[in-house]
């Protein structure tokens, strides 16, 4: 990698944290009443997939800075780097549309939109010292069924994820007109299997998708070198 890539990526990576950080801070310290807001917050994909991509990008910060190289943590990076995609893009497509002028706060423009971004960059940034194979896709769902998992826990243990809601998402709302497998007029419009299913689907596009990028990335790199 060259010396600008590298202070790109140093960049890019700091901004992640930074900008993590002080989005899971303001959430926290908002009124409990607020979507993901108060001591509830770390309950929510959204601020875990946050806290996963920093921490990864504060290890990627300290190889950059020990001049080292790390194919584990290039596929950490890659996995984590899909989590908080699928956080974006959940907020802004899903999320967002049934929240009005609520969803724009700071600390959600923080955590789903800038945090996403600076970590998709990142990660093309560095393609050309990863090494992947389409194999490496299938790690990407393992975070998003872990929290499935963790939201059906706390939905059967009545959790309160926020005061009198017992599931961070209405997609992971077990207990909605739709129920697991069914449909209605209504949010969330498909029962919590199939919006389960919809997301892994994605994930695993989303993971080839990324592939295809940096091969590309990497092809026109080895190219250019060549000329």
């Amino acid at each position: 990698m060259s010396k600008n890539l590298k202070i790109t990526s140093f960049f890019m990576k700091t901004v992640v944290i930074i900008a993590a950080v002080v989005g899971i801070i303001l959430s926290a310290i908002q009124s409990s009443e607020a979507f993901m807001g108060g001591s509830r917050v770390f309950m929510y994909f959204t601020i875990q997939s946050n806290i996963f991509i920093a921490l990864v990008c504060l290890v990627g910060l300290i190889l950059i800075i020990v001049k080292k190289t790390s194919n584990l943590w290039n596929i950490i990076k890659f996995v984590a780097t899909i989590s908080i995609t699928l956080t974006g893009l959940v907020f802004c497509f899903v999320l967002a549309p049934t929240m009005w002028n609520a969803a724009w706060s700071l600390p959600n423009i923080l955590t789903h939109v800038v945090v996403p971004i600076c970590a998709i960059i990142d990660l093309f940034l560095i393609s050309n010292v990863t090494n992947y194979n389409k194999f490496d896709v299938i790690h990407v769902i393992v975070p998003p069924i872990l929290y499935a998992c963790y939201a059906f826990i706390g939905y059967q243990l009545k959790w309160q994820f926020a005061p009198g809601v017992n599931y961070p998402y209405f997609f992971l709302n077990w207990g909605s007109k739709a129920g697991a497998f069914g449909f209605s007029n209504e949010l969330p419009y498909m029962g919590t299997m199939w919006w389960i299913l919809f997301l892994l689907f994605l994930l695993i596009g989303l993971g080839f998708l990324y592939l295809r990028i940096i091969r590309f990335i990497k092809s026109k790199n080895i190219q250019k070198s060549v000329e």
